[in-house]
């Protein structure tokens, strides 16, 4: 009966949020909650999500300060600099934009949110890729393909949604995965580079001048206060073709700016703090090594990182506020998540439903297999996390293949390691919301991107899955 009802209990989930009845929050909530009723459980309810709340509150804090501290570091302008030299670089060689899109999307990517990153590239490059009449769907794969494998940094999400479904700390699910992840993401740059080839050779190479004397770029999306995002773009500050914040860049004239008048990030905005520049990036490489490192727990690192920037970059006590605040919606929809999840897993695990689950699991698996369950865990979550959201796969799914492989002797680390290797396709999945700024802001129908993007994603995914094994992570 405990297997049934875990399943069930799991399949309502899914079905509840993916027919968008209701939020992934309420559903972590109030599920569980129902279903603790039903095995007769209701009394310890309560103990349940004490438990889980307590295991969680380190991973709640990690994403909290992770968000807070590359928020702070986009308004002070740390990344403008990698933007405007990244548009130099590409000049008008479809080859090069190709490559500058993916490495643009990869670094901006370190921010843990895919509607940054996917408005920033777009913003970026879309006037480049309308200039040269080059294909807008290279753009939108090559830039969900590199976010969906940098989407595992542990504060972007699927790490941490492994690490609280699985009870485990985030840093020994991540770190050990950089070899392959970096595996994966250069397969990323090989794609683009090809595909940037094909491009070239299509189109052929104009100079610069050339394409700023060609029909202008009309009718972009005006990005400085858009919606939908949190209010991101309105803090960020987006801009295009030299316009100012807050108007529409009707003219693709050049402006004065470094970038030959193709601009991603307001130049002007407020909290451009351009005299601490070298402070800002060398604290992130400080910030970003101690968690590679090791020196300390990844949320005591963040923690302090976010104090020091708010600290030195916005001295007076309204300016720390404001900023806080820009960020506040991501913080609360991320940690909320969280604290959500601490009422799903303490009620599977709790209840016994989960080890219910992954004892029938393991006897459907066959024996040859079992030993496998890390190689199994990573195809699966190819498909799994494509059409269901990585809240389903990781807080209902997960557990029991966790379990199942601890049966046949597979570490509960390996089975989290393995979970994170279909991101790459995951971030082109009609659940995930970031992918329709990325295709509305490139004006490309989601269908299209979809049938061009997907076969090379589950490459990506693969590539990181077979890195994984070969270096004996998995």
């Amino acid at each position: 009966m405990l297997t049934i009802l875990g399943f069930v209990m799991i399949a309502t989930f899914l079905v509840l949020i993916m027919m968008k009845k209701m939020s992934p929050i309420a559903a972590l909530v109030l599920i569980p909650a129902l279903f603790c009723v039903f095995v007769g459980k209701a009394a310890h309810f309560g103990d349940y999500v004490l438990e889980g709340v307590g295991n969680l509150a380190p991973t709640a804090a990690m994403l909290m300060f992770a968000i807070v501290y590359f928020g702070v570091m986009i308004d002070v302008g740390l990344f403008d600099p990698i933007v405007r030299g990244i548009l130099r670089f590409c000049k008008a060689d479809p080859m090069r934009i190709v490559v500058g899109t993916a490495v643009l999307a990869a670094i901006v990517s370190l921010d843990g949110d895919g509607s940054t990153t996917f408005m920033i590239t777009v913003s970026a490059m879309y006037p480049l890729y309308k200039r040269l009449k080059m294909s807008l769907v290279v753009m939108t794969g090559v830039a969900a393909t590199a976010n969906g494998v940098m989407n595992t940094l542990p504060w972007g999400g699927p790490t941490a949604r492994a690490a609280t479904a699985l009870k485990v700390d985030a840093s020994d699910i991540f770190v050990p995965m950089i070899p392959a992840l970096a595996v994966g993401l250069l397969a990323v740059f090989v794609l683009a580079y090809a595909l940037g080839l094909r491009e070239r050779k299509r189109l052929g190479v104009l100079s610069l001048d050339e394409v700023l004397e060609s029909e202008p770029v009309t009718g972009e999306p005006v990005l400085v206060g858009a919606g939908g995002d949190g209010g991101r773009a309105e803090q960020v500050g987006f801009v295009k073709g030299g316009g100012s914040a807050g108007t529409s860049a009707t003219d693709g004239s050049p402006s004065d700016s470094d970038d030959d008048g193709f601009q991603g990030l307001d130049p002007n905005r407020a909290t451009l703090r351009p005299k601490l520049y070298w402070f800002n990036a060398g604290l992130t490489v400080l910030l970003l090594t101690a968690m590679i490192m090791e020196w300390l727990p990844i949320p005591v690192l963040f923690l302090l990182g976010a104090a020091l920037a708010l600290t030195v970059n916005f001295p007076h006590m309204p300016d720390q506020k404001a900023r806080i605040a820009a960020h506040a919606e991501n913080v609360l929809n991320v940690t909320g998540m969280v604290f959500a999840a601490a009422v799903f897993t303490g009620v599977l695990t709790g209840t016994g439903m989960v080890d219910h689950m992954a004892d029938w699991l393991v006897d459907a698996i066959p024996d040859g297999m079992g030993g496998q369950m890390g190689l199994v865990t990573g195809l699966l979550s190819i498909p799994l996390t494509y059409f269901m959201s990585n809240d389903g796969f990781y807080f209902g799914v997960l557990p029991v293949l966790a379990e199942a492989g601890n049966a046949h002797g597979v570490s509960t680390i390996e089975i989290a390691r393995a979970s994170i290797a279909g991101q790459a396709l995951h971030m082109s999945s009609p659940l995930v919301p970031a992918v329709y700024v990325l295709v509305g802001m490139a004006k490309v129908e989601f269908g299209d991107h979809t049938r061009f993007t997907v076969k090379w994603a589950i490459l990506t995914s693969l590539v990181v899955l077979g890195a994984g094994i070969l270096f004996g992570i998995i």
